[in-house]
C-alpha cells in the first residue's frame, strides 16, 4: 500500500482556473472521501492524480502529486506505470461488453503484457472477484458477457479488473451513483474490505456514504468563478460531527449544495 501526497495543486483548463493550492495527504490503511457541491473540482482533483487531467489538450497544472516520495509528474517512472499503481473505477461502470466475465479481470494484465497461464488466470480470477465481493455471484457464469451482468455486479467487476494489475492505490469517482440501496451497500462493504489492501480515494456527493466508508474527508468548494479550494479537512468523525468551519457544517448536514 501507498501514501498519496499532493502539494499546492492548482489546475485549469485553457484561461479557466478549476483548482487552487490543493494540498492533501491520502494514507494507507484508510479510505479519503472528496466531497462537496458540484463544480468545486473534485473530479477534476481525482483525474490529476493519475495523469488523466492531462489527456484533455486544454489542461494544465502546477504543484506536486507524490506516491511514497515519488513525483508522478516530474519523475521518470512510465505513465502506464503510474496508472497500473494507481487505477481508477469510473462513475459509470465500463466492463468491455465484447469480453466474458473471466476476460474482463485480466484484461489489463494482456493489455500490459503480462501473459497468464491457464491456472495463473483461474487463480486471478477467482482472487480478484472474491475481493470486490463478486465471485459467489458469477462463479457459474464467467464465461457469459460481462455486459449481462446488472449494473452492481459490472461495477464490482470493474472493481475486480482494477485489482488484477495490483494496485497501490484505487480512486473511486462517485462509484455507486447510479445503482440501487443494495448494490451500493454491496460496494461500501467491498470498500471497507478493501481499505487493508490497497489505499482508496473516493468522490461522492452522498453524504450518508462519506460517513459510512471514510475514515478522512477533505471538503472542497468554489465561490462563483472561484476556483474549488479545501476548505476544511481531518478525520471524518471530526468533518460531521465537530467541523472547524461553518461551511462544512452547513454542507453535511444539508443546509446547502
Amino acid at each position: 500500500m501507498a501514501t498519496l501526497v499532493t502539494e499546492k495543486v492548482s489546475a485549469w483548463f485553457g484561461e479557466h482556473k478549476v483548482l487552487d493550492k490543493v494540498s492533501l495527504e491520502m494514507r494507507s490503511n484508510t479510505v479519503t472521501a472528496l466531497i462537496g457541491p458540484s463544480g468545486c473540482g473534485k473530479s477534476t482533483f481525482l483525474r490529476i492524480l493519475n495523469r488523466m487531467h492531462e489527456l484533455v489538450p486544454s489542461a494544465s497544472l502546477s504543484g506536486s502529486v507524490r506516491i511514497d516520495g515519488i513525483d508522478i509528474y516530474r519523475s521518470e517512472l512510465l505513465i502506464t506505470d503510474i496508472r497500473r499503481r494507481i487505477g481508477m473505477v469510473f462513475q459509470k461502470p465500463n466492463p468491455f461488453p465484447a469480453m466474458t466475465v473471466a476476460e474482463n479481470v485480466v484484461a489489463g494484465l494482456k493489455l500490459g503484457g503480462q501473459r497468464l497461464s491457464r491456472s495463473q488466470a483461474r487463480e486471478m480470477v477467482q482472487d480478484c472477484l472474491q475481493r470486490a465481493g463478486l465471485w459467489n455471484e458469477v462463479k457459474n457464469r464467467l464465461g457469459a458477457a460481462g455486459g449481462a451482468l446488472s449494473g452492481g455486479q459490472q461495477q464490482r467487476l470493474c472493481i475486480a479488473r482494477a485489482l488484477a494489475v495490483q494496485p497501490d492505490i484505487l480512486l473511486m469517482d462517485e462509484p455507486c451513483s447510479a445503482l440501487d440501496p443494495t448494490s451500493t451497500r454491496r460496494i461500501e462493504e467491498t470498500i471497507d474490505e478493501l481499505r487493508h489492501l490497497v489505499t482508496i480515494v473516493i468522490v461522492t456527493h452522498n453524504m450518508q456514504q462519506a460517513a459510512r466508508v471514510s475514515q478522512y474527508c477533505a471538503f472542497f468548494l468554489a465561490a462563483e468563478n472561484e476556483p474549488g479550494v479545501v476548505v476544511e479537512q481531518g478525520p471524518t468523525e471530526k468533518m460531521f460531527f465537530q467541523p472547524d468551519d461553518q461551511r462544512t457544517l452547513d454542507y453535511v448536514t444539508g443546509r446547502f449544495g
